[in-house]
């Protein structure tokens, strides 16, 4: 009787768990009207114009380039940036990435925060960066079933009813790689000193695939610290993209 009831037991566990999702994927996905959620986070094949852009406020230059996921595929398996770690691009057509630059020309220092960094459409909806959790969090719940079966298989061990399961982990070890490449490409806040030129990737959920604007806002870089080391000023970089049929 114990060999008919371990692999129902078993079973159980695994299809409640495979359907369980991060509580971070059940956020609203964006700032707008609730009725456009439904469309927000779909795959799209974007093409937007122009791919890649520039402008210079104080001599703080910021450059950002549309990062198709063609442009991602030839990033992510460069081997002379990322080593070992070098391989296949981590993020999903349901995102929208972006490749962002600054280079800070002037003498002083300034402070960058992804946080203030958000992307608007013409739909009214406003979209605030992932972080790489929400990133990881999609990735996880994208993994297939036999994946999941396969991590508890490996996992159990002998017990009550034959076999065991560790409270907690119902998959397979996480592999490194993704997660190095999400770690490494992405743009995190920080200081920047004179002459520095600092670069990384940000991402957003896709908006709905209608729309035909998009503003990417890279706003309050902070500069002119005094001695006190607060900021005098800040600075505020827009960036609009038309999008055309791929």
């Amino acid at each position: 009787m114990r060999r008919i009831v371990v692999p129902v037991v078993l079973v159980m566990l695994v299809a409640g768990c495979a359907g369980r999702k991060s509580s971070l994927l059940l956020e609203r996905r964006m700032r707008g009207a609730i009725s456009e959620e439904a469309f927000v986070g779909k795959p799209v094949s974007w093409k937007l114009e122009p791919v890649t852009q520039t402008q210079v406020q104080r001599d703080i230059e910021v450059q950002v380039q549309y990062a198709s996921f063609e442009y991602l595929k030839g990033f992510f398996s460069n081997k002379a940036v990322f080593g070992a770690y070098a391989g296949k691009n981590p993020y999903f057509p349901e995102q929208l990435l972006f490749y962002v630059k600054v280079a800070n020309r002037s003498d002083k220092e300034i402070l960058i925060n992804p946080g203030d960094i958000a992307l608007t459409d013409d739909h009214g909806n406003q979209y605030p960066v992932l972080g790489q959790d929400y990133v990881t969090a999609f990735a996880e719940s994208r993994r297939p079933m036999a994946v999941a079966t396969r991590g508890v298989i490996e996992d159990a061990r002998p017990g009550y009813f034959g076999v065991s399961l560790p409270v907690g982990r119902f998959f397979a070890a996480k592999p490194q790689g993704p997660f190095a490449l999400l770690s490494q490409s992405a743009l995190k806040g920080g200081l920047l000193l004179p002459g520095t030129v600092y670069d990384g990737l940000v991402s957003f959920w896709n908006p709905p695939a209608t729309v035909k604007t998009l503003r990417l806002l890279i706003e309050n870089i902070k500069t002119d610290f005094d001695a006190s080391e607060l900021p005098k000023a800040s600075l505020d970089f827009s960036f609009e993209f038309t999008t055309t049929k791929p």
